[in-house]
C-alpha cells in the first residue's frame, strides 16, 4: 500500500484517513525514501519520510545537524531554498534565529499575552452566545476563525476601525487549497493584506506602541534594524502561523467531541478535563502535518542513512498517534496523560505561539461546557486539499443551549 501513495498530493490527504499507512509505514518503513517526478522541475529529486515520535523528536532536536533555512515545508524544501531565509523566523537556524526569538518572545510571554488572553476569553463567549442563539451555521466561519484572528490584531495593534476588513482579508486571504491554482480573490487579498502590514509598520515606526509591530520595527538585531521585508516577513508568518493552527485546532475539536460523544459527555460532567482534553485536541487534530528540515551532515536515522543536503520530512500527523509512544493512539481521550504531542514541535524551533493556541482551544471547551447543552454536525465537513495544513475548511453544527441559558 506505502509503495503506490504519494505525499506531496494534496488530495490524498484530504481524501483519506492516513493513519493506516502511517501505521504500516511506521512498522516497516519508519524512514523512507520518497521520489519526485523528475518532470516537475523541482530541485531536489525526493525527500524522506520520518514517521515514529521517536525519530521526528531526535531530528527536531538537532538544531545543529539539521537546518530550517532550506524551507520547513514540502512546498519550499523541494525547491532547494526559501526565500524567507534568515530574514523570518521559522526559517532561520544558528545566533540569528536565537536573537530574533528572544526579540519575539518578550511578544509572546506572560506579560505581552495577558490582555490578549483576556480578549480571547471574552471573543470566545461572544462568538459562541451568538452562534447558540442563531441555533445553527458555520462553526468554521463563525467562531474557529474568528477567535485566532481577533487575537492577532491585538497582538499586532491593529486599530479597531480597521480590525473588520483585517479579519475579512485575512480570512480571504487564507482560504487556499493546494489541489488547484489560488484564485483571483484569494491572490487579491494577500496582495492587501501584506500592503497593509506595510503601512501599518511605517506609522509605527514614527509612532511606536506596546504590540509586536512596533517591537520589532524597533528593535535590533546583530547590531542593526530589521529591513522592511524582515518586519514584514515576520507579521506575515505571526498571522498565518497564529492563524491557521489554533482555527483547525478549534474547529478539529468540536468535531471530534460530535464524533465521540462519550467524551463530550465526560468533559461537560467535570471542569478539571479542560486542561487535558485541549492538549488531547491539538494531539488529534494535528493542524500542521508535517515539518521540513536538511541534513546539513551524513548522518544516520533509524538504520537508514541520510546525506547532506537531504530534505527530510518529519510527519506530525503519525507521530502523534505511534502507538511506542500513546497508549490506544486511536481513541480520543480528553483525559489522555501523560501526552507528549508534537503539535507544536520540539527543540529550538518549539511554536512561538504555542501558549496563545492553547489559550483559544482551551476557552472554547470552557465555554462549550457553560453555553451548550447540545449540538450535531449538519452537513459534510470537507477536508482541506493540502500535504502541510490538517483540518476541515467547514463545519456545519445545529447547537442547542445549556439549561437554564437562553
Amino acid at each position: 500500500m506505502s509503495q503506490a501513495v504519494d505525499l506531496l498530493d494534496p488530495r490524498l490527504h484530504a481524501g483519506r484517513d492516513l493513519r493506516p499507512l502511517w501505521r504500516e509505514l511506521r512498522r516497516t518503513e519508519p524512514v523512507r525514501r520518497q521520489p519526485v517526478d523528475a518532470s516537475a522541475g523541482l530541485a531536489v529529486p525526493g525527500f524522506w519520510v520520518v514517521t515514529r515520535h521517536a525519530d521526528v523528536l531526535r531530528v527536531l532536536r538537532d538544531a545543529r545537524g539539521f537546518s530550517s533555512r532550506g524551507g520547513n515545508m514540502l512546498a519550499t524544501l523541494l525547491r532547494g531554498y526559501d526565500s524567507g531565509a534568515d530574514k523570518m523566523l521559522v526559517v532561520t537556524d544558528g545566533p540569528r534565529h536565537g536573537a530574533l526569538r528572544g526579540l519575539l518572545s518578550a511578544g509572546f510571554g506572560p506579560r505581552g499575552l495577558g490582555a490578549v488572553e483576556e480578549s480571547v476569553a471574552r471573543s470566545t463567549r461572544a462568538l459562541l452566545a451568538e452562534a447558540v442563539a442563531r441555533g445553527s451555521g458555520d462553526f468554521v466561519a463563525e467562531v474557529a476563525a474568528q477567535v485566532p484572528l481577533r487575537a492577532i490584531c491585538e497582538l499586532l495593534g491593529v486599530p479597531e476601525a480597521d480590525r473588520a476588513r483585517v479579519l475579512e482579508l485575512t480570512g480571504t486571504a487564507m482560504l487556499g487549497d493546494e489541489s488547484r491554482e489560488a484564485s483571483v480573490e484569494t491572490r487579491i487579498a494577500r496582495s492587501e493584506i501584506m500592503r497593509y502590514y506595510l503601512r501599518l509598520a511605517a506609522e509605527r515606526r514614527d509612532a511606536p506602541g506596546s504590540d509586536l509591530i512596533s517591537l520589532l520595527v524597533g528593535a535590533e538585531v546583530d547590531g542593526r534594524p530589521l529591513s522592511e521585508e524582515e518586519v514584514l516577513l515576520n507579521c506575515y508568518n505571526l498571522v498565518i502561523g497564529g492563524d491557521e493552527t489554533a482555527r483547525l485546532a478549534i474547529a478539529g475539536g468540536l468535531l471530534a467531541l460530535a464524533e465521540h460523544r462519550e467524551q463530550w459527555e465526560r468533559l461537560r460532567a467535570d471542569a478539571s478535563l479542560v486542561d487535558r482534553a485541549a492538549e488531547e485536541v491539538l494531539r488529534w487534530t494535528c493542524p500542521v502535518a508535517h515539518v521540513g528540515r536538511t541534513a546539513l551532515a551524513d548522518t544516520e536515522l533509524g538504520g537508514v542513512r541520510i546525506a547532506a543536503g537531504d530534505a527530510v520530512t518529519l510527519w506530525c500527523a503519525s507521530a502523534n498517534f505511534d502507538e511506542e509512544e500513546f497508549a490506544l493512539p486511536d481513541a480520543f481521550d480528553v483525559g489522555r496523560t501523560p501526552n507528549r504531542h508534537v503539535t507544536f514541535g520540539f527543540g529550538a524551533h518549539f511554536c512561538l505561539g504555542a501558549r496563545l493556541a492553547r489559550v483559544e482551544v482551551r476557552a472554547l471547551l470552557s465555554e462549550l461546557r457553560l453555553q451548550v447543552g447540545s449540538f450535531r454536525v449538519t452537513g459534510p465537513a470537507p477536508r482541506i486539499a493540502s500535504n502541510f495544513v490538517r483540518g476541515v475548511s467547514a463545519l456545519p453544527v445545529e447547537f442547542g443551549p445549556a439549561a437554564g441559558r437562553r
